[in-house]
């Protein structure tokens, strides 16, 4: 794999994670993140993901491996908050 398209999955995932962790119904932390920062932050490492995948990829592949990422990361993150909670406590 390309150091450019591990750096833009990762840089999406670490995006994704902190758009996440801004919802008030995330599971992984007590309180969510400060929304606007937070927000913030995740759009820019989503977009240096994205800036980082068309350095490799030609922008259609591109476009199509972004978005299919950001739905993988964006379906899986609920359900790793889920795993962390014995009983569905909530």
């Amino acid at each position: 794999m390309n150091a450019y398209t591990f750096t833009g999955l990762l840089l999406s995932l670490a995006g994704g994670t902190a758009i996440y962790l801004a919802s008030p119904n995330q599971r992984w932390c007590r309180r969510p993140l400060p929304r606007t920062p937070a927000r913030l932050g995740g759009t820019l490492l989503l977009a240096l993901g994205c800036f980082s995948l068309t350095r490799v990829l030609q922008p259609l592949t591109t476009s199509f491996v972004f978005i299919t990422w950001l739905m993988l990361v964006f379906t899986l993150l609920p359900y790793i908050g889920a795993l962390g909670r014995p009983g569905g406590e909530s």
